[in-house]
């Protein structure tokens, strides 16, 4: 009998399915030759500091540095108190140490995620009860019956993974003890008043230095004009076409005054075609999505949408065995899997318009192991879903898209490019035109990409023409864009190296392996953790730091943790420990000196305020809850209410916090409401209570009078 466990109940249920067990019972399945148990994610966590020493349980400079001897682990903390154990996790814990010290139990096998945290779930689960029996390791990308079969018939011992457990140790230990040691010292030196912490992290701190250059970027960007000439050229057939006055590869000019003098030079003089260029291009599809590049897709083509929301989604369609495995940073398939992937795409092809078209082939640009890094990129399974969420349609469809546009022709078109010579006149430059035509519209039919045609009418080298109508432009130089989620997680992937905003996603294969901000499974916690604590805050789709986070970059002494350069290489380090590379105590030796030495800096700097908490505004974020129905302003939250941000321009939209209608029904507004108020126009509300003390659900709307400036409740029920 053998003993499996796994990350989730939902995966546990994955793999009784895939063996035909029906059995269950409290905490495992069983059947013949298999017992399948689960844990809740993480069911033990490092000890809190005062766990270790009782003197830790208050705050004081002289208490840091703090670095545990040994470190040790605990039943995860409860989260509605955490000075109590949570009793589901060490219920479950119990259960699965005893299944494991069963008479019938001869092996162990763990089938958590294969990934870092994944691995450091199943060990310190197992681990911790001594186990004298082997250990194996189910390593899987998706949970389908078939998968399931041939994983458990090529299982590895689990000592093989010790370089996995390795990093996600590493990952562990150096997150807790930079976070501990820094934020506590941070706080108690930057900080007036009390109830909530000046957050310091490894990852936290140069992601907010990426958002906070760009704003600096665009506070101080100086606005230029700049100017065009432009002509329309008439042929001999009264055609005509367009023309942009170049002089080597300069289009903007900062003299108007000599394109002006130029423009009436040029008046109705012949000119001649220079040269006529037509040339087939070739337009390949993006590369198959990994995550973050699936969460910058979404987030950049759908309202509402976060990078969290969407690997939250993507999570659920792995468990439901739709997709493959998502926290992946690959664009690319192991070559291995090119017979699964053919029968993949013909199940999901089925029936499409395109059908046709479709074609498997095995290419280095979807088939590629060099471009693979423990995980394949991310592609649905063979299984079609029947009924899936709205929100899941959205994920599922631009995976299934992604993957079926690799096998569709190339998409090609048509480039024209003319360049015409002003005669009887001394100019140092030509005119340009360009034309497009699409001719093969290929894998864009998937994605409905829609192409412009521009057209050039037909004219040949040596051909004479005349000078029709001119015209000098005033444009005016552009600030660089705020950052979006996806511009962010770009930046967050590759440390901002050999990456410019417009760069296609081909120079990512080119991206020194592991050298990046967090992990692809990391970062949508790291922009929502942001955006909580109040560093930063989100106006639509753009990110912007706050005046606490802008203080906090401009303050804090420890400029090494808003270094790119140097998250990068601690990120690089701990996937060369997953490589069996570099060693963990040498890493983690070099970290504790760090933030030994981070706190003297800390405790040595001059004394200033970066931040100052009051009591009613410590429970309160910056975070944008939605767009006032009313101005179009931002709404947020409030001491007294939920409100606009430009109340102080007369905007009068609010929803108060001791609401008189709502505390009618026994309810207060709530952040969750609020939003979907905004978005939905109108929200589910549970557990609203009527006069007569009953308990009842309703959707509740919040719309404008007709005849003045305030709003006023709705109310409908289910029909």
């Amino acid at each position: 009998m053998k003993l499996i466990i796994a990350e989730k109940p939902s995966v546990a249920k994955n793999i009784a399915d895939a063996l035909g067990i029906k059995g269950k019972k409290d905490g495992y399945f069983e059947g013949d030759q298999y017992v399948i148990t689960w844990a809740f994610g993480h069911l033990l966590q490092l000890f809190d500091a005062k766990d270790y020493d009782s003197k830790m349980a208050r705050w004081k400079m002289d208490n840091f540095p703090f670095i545990p001897e040994k470190f040790e682990y605990k039943v995860k903390s409860n989260p509605k108190n955490r000075q109590w154990a949570d009793q589901g996790a060490k219920k479950q814990l119990t259960i699965i140490h005893s299944l494991m010290k069963r008479a019938d139990v001869d092996g162990i096998i763990s089938a958590c995620d294969y990934d870092r945290e994944g691995q450091l779930i199943g060990d310190s689960i197992i681990y911790r009860a001594k186990p004298n029996k082997p250990v194996f390791r189910l390593l899987l990308n998706e949970w389908t019956r078939d998968e399931v079969l041939r994983g458990l018939y090529s299982l590895k011992p689990n000592e093989e993974l010790r370089p996995l457990q390795d990093a996600g140790v590493s990952r562990q230990w150096v997150d807790w003890v930079i976070g501990i040691n820094l934020t506590s010292v941070a706080t108690l030196k930057y900080q007036k008043g009390k109830g909530k912490a000046l957050n310091i992290g490894r990852v936290l701190l140069p992601t907010l230095k990426i958002i906070y250059d760009r704003d600096k970027e665009i506070e101080n960007f100086v606005p230029e004009d700049y100017f065009k000439l432009t002509a329309t050229f008439v042929t001999n057939n009264n055609d005509m076409y367009e023309g942009t006055y170049i002089e080597g590869k300069e289009e903007k000019f900062k003299s108007k005054e000599m394109l002006a003098n130029m423009e009436e030079l040029i008046q109705q003089k012949e000119a001649i075609i220079m040269e006529k260029k037509v040339e087939k291009k070739k337009e390949f599809p993006p590369f198959l999505f990994n995550l973050s590049n699936l969460q910058g897709f979404i987030t950049s083509k759908f309202k509402g949408w976060t990078s969290d929301k969407v690997l939250k989604v993507a999570q659920v369609l792995y468990e439901k065995k739709f997709i493959t495995y998502p926290r992946t940073s690959s664009t690319a398939l192991e070559e291995s899997l090119v017979g699964k992937t053919a029968k993949v795409l013909k199940t999901v092809s089925e029936g499409l318009p395109y059908q046709d078209e479709i074609k498997f082939m095995k290419t280095k640009r979807v088939f590629n192991n060099a471009k693979v890094e423990s995980h394949s990129a991310i592609i649905p399974t063979y299984m079609k879903p029947t009924r899936l969420t709205p929100d899941e349609q959205i994920v599922y469809t631009a995976i299934k898209n992604r993957f079926i546009a690799q096998f569709m022709p190339i998409a090609e078109y048509e480039e024209t490019k003319i360049k015409t010579k002003i005669l009887q006149v001394e100019l140092q430059g030509i005119f340009e035109s360009r034309g497009k035509v699409q001719l093969v519209e290929g894998w864009k039919k998937v994605e409905k990409i829609s192409s412009k045609d521009k057209l050039l009418p037909i004219v040949q080298q040596g051909e004479t023409v005349t000078v029709g109508k001119t015209e000098v432009s005033t444009h005016v130089t552009q600030p660089p864009k705020p950052h979006t989620e996806k511009t962010l997680l770009r930046v967050m992937e590759t440390c901002g190296k050999s990456m410019k905003e417009d760069d296609n996603e081909e120079l990512m294969g080119n991206i020194l392996t592991g050298f990046s901000i967090g992990t692809p499974a990391t970062r949508a916690e790291t922009i929502k953790k942001l955006k909580d604590v109040g560093y930063i805050t989100a106006s639509g789709k753009n990110l912007i730091s706050t005046e606490l986070g802008k203080r906090l970059v401009e303050t804090f002494p420890v400029k090494s943790l808003f270094d790119l350069e140097f998250t990068g290489r601690l990120e690089k380090t701990l996937s060369d420990i997953q490589k069996g590379l570099v060693k963990k105590n040498m890493f983690l030796h070099t970290i504790f000196n760090f933030t030994t030495e981070s706190v003297e800096i800390i405790k040595k700097d001059k004394e200033i305020t970066i931040h100052e908490v009051t009591g009613t505004t410590s429970k309160l974020s910056n975070e944008v809850l939605g767009t006032c129905p009313n101005c179009g302003g931002n709404i947020i939250e409030g001491r007294k209410g939920f409100g606009c941000s430009n109340w102080k321009k007369g905007c009068k939209f609010v929803v108060w916090k001791n609401d008189k209608y709502l505390s009618a029904l026994k309810k207060k507004p709530t952040k969750t409401m609020v939003k979907s108020l905004l978005k939905n126009k109108k929200a589910y509300v549970k557990g609203l209570t009527s006069k007569q003390g009953k308990k009842f659900n309703a959707y509740l709307s919040y719309d404008k009078n007709p005849k003045n400036d305030y709003y006023s409740w709705n109310m409908e029920f289910e029909k």
